[in-house]
């Protein structure tokens, strides 16, 4: 994907605001820390990666204007910051691992000045952009093990470019084996309530030209039952410790599904997603949006005055359904709780794409 989703230009963190998308391809410059808290908020940026390094460039947004040299004040600015930050979405835990590596910045230089605190701000910041990148693409190569000539994939909501700063996770599988010159075909579905897998995947697809077909989300099972789909990937936005993973509301129905017909679920997702300190999925915070997402579109009534609606973002998938875990360091396979413990502990130097094994 020749596209940059974010990116720091000029004292400004650009972003698509991919609320536009397909119909208009437009950018916002989040130039300080409320316009970021709101575009993660309203999904102008969205996607677990993606939110991971909007918000370190939202603490640089925060701090930009920091005139002075007291360190306590710009220290107490950078935890406020993050903070604040901390509050625009609950499920995603790439937001708080980057704060917190924000966070960390302060920590390791406890003599420097305000001026450099602010230059080891912003090179964290940047790295954290420059892994994504390596990241992505190392996933996206060894996912594309999985696809072989002439399958058929699926895929729910967007985990492509859109939803990192390069390549994507579960799509940058697509974009790996496409080129490797493997021959395939993907269903995307659309993804409710918001239609990011109409809106944002096919979008994707189509711009490079991998043939994908729109599908809504309750022709998945009969599409399985046709033996159509060969296998399924799907993205996470927090993944337990005992491998249960969070992603899109709908994921979960497509586990059950694809349990029952035999094909197997993969969950792609960098290192970063995962969350040790809990347990199982049980844990995992789930987001629940505002009625409007559900009762209107574009502004327009779809369902009558005053019904009660239920709308949680996500859902979590049971490690039981899942086929395998994508990361950048190979493929996780069951027993979960023991593979997850020896990759998530490899020390940050160790190289990623650089395929240990499937564990």
């Amino acid at each position: 994907m020749a596209i940059a989703t974010i990116k720091w230009v000029r004292d400004c963190a650009r972003i698509i605001d991919q609320t536009k998308l397909p119909n208009k391809l437009e950018y916002i410059c989040c130039r300080d820390v409320d316009t970021m808290w709101h575009a993660i908020k309203r999904l102008s940026v969205r996607g677990a990666p993606a939110i991971g390094v909007a918000a370190a460039f939202g603490v640089l947004s925060g701090i930009r204007a920091f005139k002075g040299q007291d360190r306590g004040r710009f220290v107490k600015l950078v935890y406020d910051t993050c903070a604040y930050l901390a509050t625009s979405r609950p499920t995603a835990v790439n937001l708080f691992n980057m704060l917190a590596r924000m966070k960390a910045v302060i920590a390791r230089h406890p003599q420097a000045n305000v001026d450099q605190l602010n230059k080891a701000l912003h090179q964290e910041a940047m790295d954290i952009f420059k892994e994504d990148q390596k990241v992505c693409r190392a996933i996206g190569d060894h996912g594309a093990a999985l696809i072989k000539n002439g399958m058929t994939a699926l895929t729910v909501c967007n985990a492509g470019a859109l939803a990192t700063v390069d390549y994507g996770t579960a799509l940058g599988v697509f974009y790996s084996a496409q080129k490797m010159g493997r021959k395939f075909k993907v269903f995307s579905c659309e993804t409710r309530p918001l239609l990011q897998g109409a809106r944002l995947t096919c979008w994707e697809l189509m711009r490079a030209k991998i043939d994908t077909t729109l599908i809504c989300d309750n022709m998945a099972a009969t599409l399985m039952r046709q033996k159509k789909i060969g296998i399924i990937f799907a993205g996470a936005d927090r993944i337990a410790a005992n491998g249960d993973a969070a992603n899109k509301i709908g994921t979960y129905m497509l586990a059950v599904l694809a349990k029952h017909h035999g094909v197997p679920f993969y969950i792609v997702a960098p290192k970063s997603t995962f969350d040790l300190n809990i347990k199982s999925g049980a844990q995992i915070p789930i987001e629940e949006r505002k009625p409007e997402e559900i009762t209107h579109w574009n502004g327009i009534p779809a369902a009558p005055r005053g019904v009660k609606v239920y709308n949680p973002a996500f859902d979590v998938t049971p490690a039981r359904l899942i086929h395998g875990i994508v990361t950048e360091y190979g493929i996780i396979r069951a027993p979960y709780v023991r593979n997850i413990k020896n990759i998530i502990s490899r020390p940050k130097e160790t190289s990623p794409g650089v395929k240990v094994k499937d564990l």
